[in-house]
């Protein structure tokens, strides 16, 4: 029943809100958000615990102020999410302006595989539509498997339409399909912040262990593609800010293994600078540390 109706939620966003003018849709985005701040519920009581290690030292009313910042940004997403579909293009082509681009088109040029590594900050589906028409750079993403399936399918089909291919997180499958991609030289983009496999890379994060995938940086030593960090934010204007890092290189030394972790530490580090920065944009309203997920978190 539970799946059922998020399902119908969603299925209701996107038939609904699409329709609205756009300050409505921006007036409705920030009075849920604050509806959802105000009931405190799992979600919300799991992002103020994650942003307590990125602002340490801050006090309980600091915390909470800034979770209802970071409740307006994650429903901001979701009412652009909605709306995206019928953006037309010029509209996308305005809502986000990437520093450091020349970077993945000039490695795309060159015909190498570009990798796109991001934390869920901002908008990352405005970001990689802004991509795949502005930039004429289609590109390749896995994407979680949800319960229902047809939520899931809604997803796929929401993504595809937006120019991207969407692979199924579980299966080994999809690794292959994302290293022929970039050995054809194309990209991959991959939210890799939240590690939902058994195989993740045990990183320092906030000075604190978690684990992050490590799928980015196998891809870019089995394959020779580029690793580009990426983080995102939203600034006073409506523009979304995108910042592409300098590349990820593969150590010269150590095993695979030896060298994906530090490649993987490497993305962290750049995360948690973006994050620092615009923690109100980041979107982590689960148990993300080992310590929260060994005694269940707060959420």
């Amino acid at each position: 029943m539970r799946e059922q109706l998020a399902d119908t939620v969603y299925g209701l966003g996107w038939a609904t809100v699409k329709r609205l003018p756009e300050p409505a849709a921006v007036a409705l985005g920030r009075a849920t958000a604050d509806a959802a701040w105000h009931r405190r519920g799992r979600g919300v009581r799991q992002l103020e615990a994650n942003l307590a290690r990125v602002r340490p030292g801050s006090t309980a009313e600091e915390i909470r102020e800034l979770s209802r910042a970071g409740m307006r940004s994650y429903l901001r997403y979701w009412m652009e999410s909605f709306r995206l579909p019928v953006w037309p293009e010029d509209r996308v082509r305005a809502g986000v302006h990437v520093h450091g681009i020349e970077r993945v088109t000039g490695t795309a040029a060159e015909g190498r595989g570009v990798i796109l590594a991001l934390p869920h900050m901002g908008n990352w589906d405005l970001a990689g539509a802004w991509l795949a028409t502005a930039q004429d750079l289609p590109f390749t993403t896995v994407a979680e498997r949800l319960r229902p399936e047809s939520l899931y399918d809604r997803f796929v089909a929401y993504r595809e339409g937006l120019g991207m291919e969407v692979l199924p997180h579980t299966g080994g499958s999809a690794f292959g399909t994302l290293a022929r991609r970039l050995r054809a030289g194309g990209v991959v983009a991959l939210v890799a912040d939240r590690d939902l496999s058994t195989s993740g890379v045990e990183v320092d994060f906030f000075g604190e262990a978690t684990r992050m995938p490590a799928g980015p940086a196998l891809l870019a030593q089995q394959t020779g593609a580029v690793l580009f960090p990426v983080t995102l934010w939203h600034d006073t204007t409506p523009v979304l800010q995108v910042q592409v890092h300098d590349p990820v290189e593969v150590p010269a030394d150590g095993t695979r293994a030896e060298r994906g972790a530090v490649m993987t530490q490497r993305l962290a580090d750049e995360f948690a600078a973006g994050i620092a920065c615009h923690p109100e944009d980041w979107h982590m309203l689960q148990r993300l540390w080992l310590s929260d997920l060994a005694r269940g978190g707060t959420a």
